[in-house]
């Protein structure tokens, strides 16, 4: 069930009404009815892989519990291990088998008795990446003594499967969600009138410049070798925020859609597109995911280390590969992690200053944001090309034909005036950035009847100028 769908339209109105007529004392009746909820909204996608969802929550659930009464640290880490192998078994099953197969298959010229395997027709669930990841912190955290295991089966379930992040996130950890389950929930007006001007925030996003800026890109991406370096650089100028309105616009929904249960989701992006390095923009892409990678896979890494640059650098190139693959199993996508790590890599590189030694990331701090950007987006840019390729022929025919100047044939606008709702975009997160969203500002600033006519325009916007319905981007991964 899409989140721009008619469909959601009439599945989050049922539920929400349902949800409040239990009432906030009958905390497990309405965590009950929302697991139900939740299991609908996944199952009608393709119920067969509500078992799978199922099966995790139980492997994961267990394993918290037989990991903090073992005694034995040998039993800890072998319950810790069960959950690992479970989830990254389940990832590289449905996702990397195929992958893994054809390349080895490709690298040794194996005959086709060994290749077919990777004509096994596997599909991807929806979410996998998100929730396994979900469940396989519980159980580090659970290890590391960051929480204790829970022992309600049901609030577990909901944790796991909560629909508004079900399939692409915010990664919630168990010590911000789980915790929300136990707790009475009141309705509040307010907080569910924000969630509501988020959702429309989010759906803006999705639906009239994501979807519209889709249509450019997907033209002029579809034969890259015909095309001229300004169409090239064009779309992928639009891919970015393709993606951007496409990932965080399914965020907004999603946080704004929690805001009306009573619950809150953390924050996943933050103006990436104002970042002054690439350092700093996976401080404001994708958060929840970035922060995972931090804890459980830079961290212990380097924990154990004296922490010196090269230790760190190696630690850094692991975890932007894994990031890279993360998101699907392509060669672009590794190399797109590669070539994250290797920009932040020389954006660390210390240089000696006098007594000092500084970084290029320290001069780009004291740079006005304007010249930064000059600097970060362009790089930005680039990767995006790579992770938008089919293969890395596309990636490097695309790339090529942007630096080498070729005159385009003639270059099409495509999407029109619709560039200019990119424009309005950017200036209203940029002037209420230091909100969740840009209308939680208009609150305090304008009248009710201001605030409706706003509110009014934009669902004019949303219906009028819909682009061509389009899945989000990230439930691929």
């Amino acid at each position: 069930m899409l989140f721009n769908s008619f469909s959601f339209g009439l599945f989050l109105p049922i539920v929400f009404i349902v949800y409040w007529i239990i009432g906030a004392k009958k905390i497990k009746l309405q965590n009950l009815f929302l697991l139900i909820a939740s299991y609908i909204f996944y199952g009608l996608w393709d119920w067969r892989f509500l078992l799978l969802i199922v099966a995790s929550s139980l492997v994961d659930y267990f394993a918290g519990i037989y990991i903090e009464k073992s005694e034995n640290k040998h039993y800890k880490k072998l319950f810790l291990f069960v959950s690992i192998f479970w989830n990254l078994g389940v990832l590289f099953i449905f996702k990397y088998f195929n992958f893994f197969i054809q390349e080895f298959s490709n690298l040794f010229h194996l005959n086709d008795s060994l290749s077919t395997f990777s004509t096994l027709n596997i599909i991807l669930p929806v979410g996998l990446s998100f929730y396994t990841f979900q469940t396989m912190s519980y159980s580090l955290d659970v290890y590391k003594k960051n929480i204790a295991p829970t022992k309600n089966i049901l609030n577990f379930l909901c944790f796991v499967s909560f629909f508004p992040q079900l399939v692409a996130g915010p990664i919630e950890r168990a010590r911000n969600l789980l915790p929300q389950f136990t707790i009475v929930r009141k309705f509040n007006l307010p907080l569910i009138k924000d969630g509501l001007r988020q959702i429309i925030w989010g759906l803006f996003k999705k639906i009239v410049i994501a979807d519209n800026v889709a249509i450019a890109v997907n033209d002029i991406f579809s034969n890259p070798g015909e095309q001229g370096s300004l169409s090239l650089l064009y779309a992928s100028v639009l891919f970015f925020f393709q993606i951007y309105c496409d990932f965080s616009g399914y965020s907004d929904i999603a946080i704004g859609t929690a805001k009306m249960f009573g619950f809150k989701l953390s924050k996943n992006f933050n103006i990436p597109y104002l970042s002054r390095s690439v350092s700093e923009f996976w401080q404001r892409w994708h958060i929840t995911l970035t922060k995972w990678f931090t804890d459980y896979v830079y961290g212990p890494i380097i924990k154990n280390t004296n922490r010196n640059y090269i230790f760190k650098t190696i630690a850094l190139f692991i975890t932007m590969s894994l990031i890279g693959l993360w998101h699907g199993a392509n060669w672009t996508f590794l190399f797109f992690g590669v070539f994250q790590a290797i920009m932040i890599t020389l954006e660390r590189v210390p240089v000696k200053i006098g007594k000092r030694s500084l970084t290029i990331n320290y001069f780009l701090t004291k740079l006005p944001l304007a010249l930064t950007i000059i600097y970060s987006f362009p790089l930005i840019m680039a990767s995006c090309i790579v992770f938008r390729s089919e293969d890395m022929n596309m990636a490097y025919t695309i790339i090529s034909r942007i630096v080498s100047f070729i005159p385009s044939e003639p270059f099409r606008f495509i999407i029109g005036g619709r560039f200019i709702l990119i424009i309005l975009l950017v200036v209203l997160e940029i002037i209420t950035r230091t909100k969740n969203h840009p209308f939680e500002f208009l609150e305090k600033k304008f009248s009710k009847p201001v605030r409706w006519a706003i509110y009014y325009i934009f669902i004019f916007i949303i219906f009028r100028y819909a682009g061509p319905k389009e899945e989000f981007i990230y439930f691929q991964f």
